[in-house]
């Protein structure tokens, strides 16, 4: 197998981003809507399995990250073009490093939500992560709303990733979206 070009991120990074994008978007809509349009009073049950489904995808996140951290630093990241300018290369790595926090911070939250609510953190219904806490109404106190507000964070950066991707493929017309969906002939 030919050497990838430095211009496009391995076959593995790429398939970790997308697998990763596909968990991240599934878990952050099935969280809004358990939190926005269920109810304990009203849905019971239902919301719980839902609310189960989004913990046992959503904690997928914190093994994946951890693997795609791994290959991010044996494998680097193809060079941004020439053509962006030297501010927007360093707010194009800021984000990128905004979004491996996020993407830590979220998941430890939510386990440490569940956890201190009394709740497992299942994953992808095949075990459980090991509790770091007991219940604990204190630290629920903290960890609910650090959870919600860090994913409502994270939607607004997903987007705006999203769209700056978009632009440079159809505005600025470079190789940015291709070095994550292509591989070179």
């Amino acid at each position: 197998m030919p050497a990838v070009s430095s211009q496009y991120y391995t076959r593995t990074a790429q398939v970790l981003h997308w697998v990763m994008a596909i968990i991240f978007i599934a878990a952050w809509a099935i969280g809004f809507y358990s939190g926005n349009f269920l109810s304990y009073d009203v849905d019971g049950p239902f919301k719980g399995d839902v609310i189960t489904l989004h913990k046992n995808i959503a904690t997928t996140i914190i093994f994946l990250v951890i693997i795609r951290i791994l290959w991010r630093y044996t494998h680097p990241a193809p060079k941004l073009p020439d053509t962006m300018s030297p501010t927007m290369k360093t707010l194009a790595h800021i984000g990128h490093l905004f979004l491996y926090v996020i993407l830590v911070a979220l998941p430890v939250t939510g386990c440490l939500f569940s956890w201190s609510a009394g709740h497992p953190a299942p994953v992808l219904y095949l075990f459980e992560i090991p509790r770091l806490v007991q219940d604990n109404p204190e630290l629920l106190a903290v960890v609910k709303p650090l959870h919600i507000y860090i994913s409502w964070f994270a939607g607004f950066l997903i987007v705006g990733h999203v769209l700056a991707a978009l632009k440079h493929h159809f505005v600025d017309k470079d190789n940015i979206l291709n070095s994550m969906t292509k591989q070179p002939k």
